[in-house]
């Protein structure tokens, strides 16, 4: 026997999927009595939910990491003029 709440994401996933396309359809049909024209927006194409981590060489080395000192700043002060030139 099997669970009804385990059965309903099996028929929830294809209505979740068909909701843009009848949108659009929707859309179209009221932009249709109202004489204007609807044109679908571009959709991002769909993403896979799985993303490899990168491997990188600084991944392997074990350790405290180390920030690159930041310099103080290097530019030289401005000096005091006490003597004017005429």
């Amino acid at each position: 026997m099997v669970c009804i709440a385990c059965l309903l994401p099996l028929f929830l996933v294809p209505i979740v999927n068909i909701l843009p396309l009848l949108f659009d359809l929707i859309m179209g049909k009221i932009y249709r009595l109202l004489g204007w024209e609807y044109r679908k927006p571009e959709r991002a194409p769909p993403a896979c939910p799985y993303k490899p981590a990168v491997k990188t060489e600084n991944s392997s080395k074990v350790g405290p990491e180390i920030e690159p000192a930041v310099p103080e700043s290097s530019s030289k002060p401005v000096e005091v003029a006490d003597s004017k030139y005429d």
